[in-house]
């Protein structure tokens, strides 16, 4: 990582608030991340202008500036969030696809995302805010939409979303478990479920 520039222009004394004077779009991407983190810490709950703003470092009318509802502030929170587990999930995908669909591989993966709890709480917090907004239902389907497209490279369809719902169970299992389910525990699960669907198998 390089270090920080000696140039005047960006010495250690300069603050990242006089930075983000300069940086318009530095200062809304703070606003939308501090958003993102303090909607994971509630859980996908309540937010405010002003906590956010405290989050992020900047005033309160930096806020109230790129977004002028609490809807629009959260949203764009919530979107911050889809696209990170998205990412997540797009290494899962390439992951899975080096594998051949190995359940032993798809639940080791499982497990790993399980073990970060950041993830799952992101995840919960996309569920959560869905629940008391029906309109962000797609951002919060995003996760599980996206399983059933990458397990059905590997199964049929109604086993894929199976699979999936059982891995959205065991999501919210972890939020409130100090530790997610074992590794063998998931692997014998996969092992079950990821067997072809008899109607496959008669053809």
């Amino acid at each position: 990582m390089p270090g920080p520039s000696t140039t005047p222009s960006s010495t250690g004394s300069e603050q990242p608030a006089s930075r983000s004077r300069r940086d318009p779009q530095a200062r809304r991407r703070a606003i939308i991340q501090a958003a993102a983190d303090l909607l994971i810490e509630e859980g996908g709950g309540n937010i405010t202008h002003r906590r956010v703003a405290e989050r992020a470092e900047v005033p309160l009318g930096a806020t109230t500036y790129y977004f002028k509802t609490l809807d629009e502030l959260r949203e764009a929170g919530l979107e911050l969030l889809a696209d990170e587990v998205e990412e997540v999930l797009g290494d899962v995908r390439r992951e899975a696809a080096e594998a051949q669909g190995d359940p032993e591989v798809l639940a080791r993966l499982l497990h790993d995302y399980l073990a970060d709890r950041e993830s799952v709480r992101a995840d919960t917090a996309l569920y959560c805010a869905a629940i008391q907004r029906p309109e962000l239902r797609p951002l919060a389907m995003r996760w599980f939409d996206g399983m059933v497209e990458l397990l059905s490279d590997w199964t049929d369809p109604a086993t894929a979303r199976l699979v999936a719902t059982f891995a959205d169970g065991v999501s919210l299992h972890a939020t409130v478990h100090d530790e997610p389910l074992s590794l063998a525990d998931l692997t014998r699960v996969f092992t079950a479920l990821m067997r072809p669907h008899p109607a496959e198998e008669e053809k």
